[in-house]
């Protein structure tokens, strides 16, 4: 139905009033294409300004395309990636990783969508052994496919193995303005202070039209240097480099400039909301036992367990996800746009279906 409001996924959203009118800003007159823009230069500035004075970016289109790209240049031929089995690299793109980046996924379960030290180790194993894909690099969620959100201390312990075993360690920062508003912390705390070698920064979920990036946070390193000097072949061939960049640029410029204003202001109403939803959903819980939560919500995801006659009575007034069928465990996402009255709303469907 249009203009329908849902819990689907924060994609659902419209693109943020300040992105429109700086796409239209910038569509003026001609700019060289392939990123040697004004907009482009910019965007470097802003990535320098939020991950550190020696981080590097490269715009792209979507967030699989930077994903893949980020991890296409963190592994050899030879080598795989570590993720939790919930991983969105894992679960849902589509194969992405493994058809168009050629990509062995190592994965470990985790019941909160975190990777722990102890399942980082689980993998690292028969090293020199030409049986087995060698692990390359460890990728994360923040926040995480289960809506949790990585402390900088965890983040740190992760990057400290990885390191000692010659691993990279890969942000998936699809909502990484989600978790920088829930943390209270700058970007480069939760990333390049902890030991992030690549982040891929999302866009596209916190208000743009379609902007994300991959960023490089420290080249200065030798294998900083080496992941730079690979990307843009990579975007290349993996069909993420755009001709009129200005207007991917300035998207991203307009939800991260000034230390990421835009962003995270469309982040705490997003994380805001989910924190509403959830309080409602335990005071319903607290009348009704066939009603959980098994995590609570940290940023803007919400997982409640409903019986399966009501979540499909309230799929009749609002979109979302089962997200596991086995056990009717529901996620409801809360977006930069989502506001009181939606979820007052869901609320209340929830309380027709159960009565």
């Amino acid at each position: 139905m249009a203009n329908q409001r849902g819990f689907a996924s924060d994609n659902y959203a419209g693109v943020h009033p300040e992105v429109m009118a700086r796409m239209a800003e910038v569509n003026q007159g001609h700019q060289v294409a392939y990123g040697d823009d004004t907009e482009t230069a910019r965007f470097q500035e802003i990535v320098k300004e939020l991950f550190g004075k020696n981080a590097v970016g490269f715009p792209v289109f979507n967030g699989t395309g930077a994903n893949v790209i980020a991890l296409q240049s963190a592994v050899k031929r030879w080598e795989a990636v570590i993720c939790v089995e919930s991983a969105h690299i894992h679960m849902d793109e589509g194969g992405a990783p493994e058809k168009m980046g050629g990509l062995k996924l190592w994965t470990v379960p985790s019941s909160e969508g975190k990777l722990s030290v102890d399942g980082l180790r689980s993998q690292l194993f028969d090293f020199g052994f030409v049986h087995r894909s060698q692990p390359g690099v460890v990728s994360i969620t923040q926040t995480t496919e289960m809506g949790t959100v990585y402390q900088p201390q965890e983040v740190s312990a992760l990057a400290d193995v990885a390191h000692e075993h010659g691993l990279l360690l890969h942000m998936d920062g699809a909502r990484l303005s989600n978790a920088a508003a829930a943390l209270g912390k700058s970007f480069k705390e939760f990333t390049t202070d902890v030991g992030v070698d690549l982040v891929s920064l999302g866009g596209t979920k916190i208000g743009a039209l379609a902007a994300e990036a991959v960023v490089v946070t420290d080249i200065t390193t030798e294998r900083g240097a080496e992941l730079a000097s690979t990307m843009p072949f990579l975007r290349k061939t993996s069909m993420q480099l755009s001709s009129k960049m200005r207007f991917v640029s300035a998207q991203l410029n307009a939800l991260f400039a000034d230390g990421a204003k835009v962003a995270l202001a469309n982040a705490r109403i997003a994380n805001s909301m989910a924190a509403k939803l959830y309080e409602g959903v335990m005071e319903i819980a607290r009348e009704h036992s066939d009603v959980s939560i098994p995590n609570r919500a940290q940023a803007n995801a919400v997982f409640p367990i409903l019986p399966r006659e009501v979540t499909a009575k309230i799929q009749e007034d609002f979109r979302f996800y089962i997200w596991d069928q086995t056990t009717g465990q529901v996620r409801w996402m809360c977006s930069w746009d989502t506001t009181e009255e939606d979820v007052e709303g869901l609320l209340g469907s929830l309380r027709r279906a159960l009565a």
